[in-house]
């Protein structure tokens, strides 16, 4: 079998890896959307899209209502969202979402991966003006026209539509999540994913070098399991 089947044993591994994370991700913002607002997605606007968002990754059913099932037991413990921003080497503004039951190991946690790095925790708000929160949402393509939807969905908010690998991608305002959110679903159109995104204003060049410690850093944050999204402005 040699190097082919261990080069894709690895890569096995990690597609399950990421697979595994994305379900952890998704488990929590499910908790998170019942404690918040109710176990009925048809009043509850979170956990409805979150509850999209799961199928989207594939998360199996069951998976995602052992979670409403969970997160509705007064025995479920609270997770608090919390935000850390920084810098890390060479100047690249990181900020980090989390979902946490333990302020003091995550607050812990971020220290030890940005200066171990080179880096450092900042002052929350340090970094509002170079990202701003956008509505991303990712629609099937397939039997679109994407002219026609760009003048549908206008009046909902869309700022930006473009395609991506076979995947319609709609650009809102944050206080425009809402509205883009109900008018797709009254379209019922193949949302594949519908999440609030940091977008950096402008973006920083680096060598290849250098781009390899933000990715190694990144992918550090992102292994902890405290950790919901992680942000930057490399180009």
């Amino acid at each position: 079998m040699g190097r082919a089947f261990e080069f894709r044993k690895v890569r096995k591994f990690k597609r399950w890896d990421k697979m595994s994370k994305a379900f952890t991700r998704l488990g929590k913002e499910i908790v998170m959307a019942v404690k918040e607002a109710g176990p009925n997605p048809e009043t509850n606007a979170r956990l409805r899209t979150a509850i999209q968002n799961a199928k989207g990754v594939n998360m199996p059913k069951d998976r995602v209502e052992a979670a409403i099932k969970r997160a509705s037991s007064r025995e479920e413990k609270d997770y608090e969202e919390v935000v850390y921003e920084g810098y890390g080497p060479h100047g690249i503004a990181i900020l980090v979402e989390t979902a946490t039951d333990n302020l003091n190991r995550t607050i812990a946690n971020m220290r030890v991966y940005f200066s171990r790095a080179g880096g450092a925790v900042g002052k929350t708000g340090s970094l509002d003006f170079i990202f701003t929160r956008k509505g991303i949402f990712k629609i099937a393509a397939e039997g679109l026209d994407i002219e026609e939807l760009e003048l549908e969905l206008i009046d909902a908010g869309a700022e930006d539509i473009y395609e991506h690998e076979g995947e319609i991608i709609v650009e809102t305002a944050f206080t425009d999540f809402g509205a883009m959110q109900k008018a797709l679903e009254e379209k019922e159109l193949n949302v594949i994913s519908a999440e609030l995104q940091r977008v950096p204003n402008t973006r920083m060049e680096l060598t290849d070098e250098q781009a390899e410690e933000i990715e190694n850093l990144v992918e550090k944050i992102e292994e902890d399991d405290d950790v919901q999204a992680v942000y930057h402005n490399m180009a």
